[in-house]
């Protein structure tokens, strides 16, 4: 018998009541425990995060000595097995499209090598799928990337194939976006998928805790570590309280889980983990004074650049919304037309515009002494409007883009006075990565963990880029707009 946990709703768009499961949802429901084996649903007009007047405080001692508790703990590892090998299977399948469309199928058709103009005909067929996916099939193709890391929750079994099929055009024939947020919503779909029967009804408050299950397990590894997804997914999602501790868990073992499966898969298809890393980074000394002063301008350009692709990602979505096959359509082209200027210009590879960065941040820092200060700041350029034209119409996460945008802007200052290599690399990470997504611990953690022991080094420089970075691109964004919550309750 699956464990009963209690959860909340909200009311949507149309005023329909419906469970949302993430990880915002999995906390409310944590905070009310039924001990008597009573369901009762929180009012709609209450912010679930409240405890209702009167009501005892939430001992989650108690809650996790529960043999429930005890048989959620079994289910997130069971699934953690479940939905990693999916989606690992999800990522090889992005990564042997990428090179059959990019690199074989030029070969096959007689050609010596990729030519300048082939993104234009993939970027259109792109374009074409994504756009007819998000138009015709059930749900919208996916979270809106423009509007930031999204954990609103996990989509109905009708909406997966929708999901499924706009990340997979988008991530395989070159829009400038990551898997991350197709991973989340599909692993907390696929989750929820597994635990319900035809004839057997699963309590809401178990959907809720499985399906943040489920996303943990799908982007944690992506990541590179399970903690750094736990606090993405939480930070994105606002979970906190008291409860903390008792919903995190189920979701931390589904990661740990998943994480094995992930290096078992890799070791034994020979074809990677898929894993966000990087290898040969240049060693880092302790941060000077200049150093610090390097953090404050590299915060307040990310605050700028970030804002700028943001609002320009809004301007074109709700002008691609109009025309959404024709305008999706377009947006592949302008990407490829991006990506067709760098490297005509500059001779280097098409990747380093197209895709969304993740591959490419290692070979980048290892061969920096290839680019120039001029290629390095083309490429910021290019890859920002690239970024920019793929927000807006296709379907993806933005975490990736980000974080490679940082990389290179950070490079292209290390070539001034006073700032070094591996510093200016991590402190870019950082900015960008809280001017797109909001999100400051999550940002300081992407930049330091992927560094390694030299992260640690230039981990206070990271937290001073990240805090000017953040608090400029709020008093620049629209007045009331502040860190996303998973859902807005009502």
């Amino acid at each position: 018998m699956l464990p009963a946990l209690p959860i909340g709703c909200l009311r949507t768009a149309g005023g329909r009541r419906r469970s949302v499961i993430d990880v915002g949802d999995a906390a409310a429901a944590a905070r009310f425990p039924a001990e008597t084996g009573v369901q009762e649903e929180m009012s709609l007009s209450a912010d679930p995060r409240t405890p209702a007047p009167g009501a005892a405080p939430p001992d989650p001692a108690a809650l996790i000595r529960t043999s429930a508790y005890l048989k959620l703990l079994a289910l997130a590892a069971v699934l953690g097995v479940l939905v990693s090998a999916a989606a690992y299977g999800f990522l090889a399948l992005v990564a042997k499209l990428q090179s059959v469309t990019y690199e074989d199928l030029p070969r096959g058709l007689g050609f010596h090598g990729t030519p300048p103009w082939w993104p234009l005909p993939l970027l259109g067929v792109a374009g074409l799928l994504v756009g007819a996916t998000i138009r015709y099939l059930p749900g919208t193709g996916g979270h809106e990337p423009s509007d930031g890391l999204s954990t609103t929750g996990a989509p109905s079994a009708v909406e997966l194939p929708g999901v499924f099929l706009a990340a997979l055009a988008t991530l395989s024939l070159g829009a400038v976006l990551g898997p991350e947020a197709p991973l989340i919503v599909l692993g907390g779909g696929l989750a929820v998928l597994a635990v319900r029967r035809p004839g057997r009804a699963v309590p809401p408050q178990v959907v809720a805790v499985v399906g943040a299950a489920g996303s943990f397990a799908a982007v944690s590894t992506l990541l590179g570590s399970p903690l750094l997804g736990a606090f993405l997914l939480m930070e994105a999602s606002g979970l906190g309280g008291p409860m903390l501790g008792a919903v995190l868990v189920p979701g931390l073992l589904a990661a740990g889980i998943g994480s094995l499966i992930f290096i078992g898969l890799g070791s034994w298809t020979g074809l990677g983990t898929y894993s966000l890393a990087l290898s040969n980074v240049p060693p880092a000394d302790r941060p000077d004074i200049a150093e610090f002063a390097w953090a404050l301008v590299i915060g307040v350009a990310a605050a700028l650049l970030g804002t700028g692709i943001r609002r320009a990602a809004l301007l074109l979505r709700s002008r691609v919304e109009r025309h959404r096959i024709p305008a999706t359509v377009l947006m592949g082209l302008a990407v490829a037309g991006c990506t067709i200027v760098y490297t005509t210009a500059t001779g280097k590879g098409a990747a380093d515009v197209l895709y969304s960065g993740q591959t490419a941040m290692g070979p980048l820092l290892a061969g920096h002494a290839g680019y120039s200060v001029g290629a390095l700041v083309l490429l910021v350029v290019c890859k920002a409007l690239a970024y920019c034209a793929s927000l807006s119409a296709f379907r993806g996460g933005p975490v990736f883009p980000a974080m490679f945008l940082g990389a290179v802007g950070g490079m292209a200052l290390s070539h001034l006075a006073g700032l070094p290599l591996t510093a200016a690399f991590a402190m870019g990470i950082g900015g960008m990565s809280v001017a797109l997504l909001r999100l400051p611990m999550t940002s300081v953690l992407l930049a330091t963990l992927l560094l390694g022991g030299d992260g640690v080094t230039v981990m206070p420089l990271v937290i001073v880029s990240v805090a000017v970075a953040y608090v400029l691109t709020l008093w620049l964004g629209p007045r009331g707009e502040g860190p996303k919550p998973s859902a807005a309750r009502s």
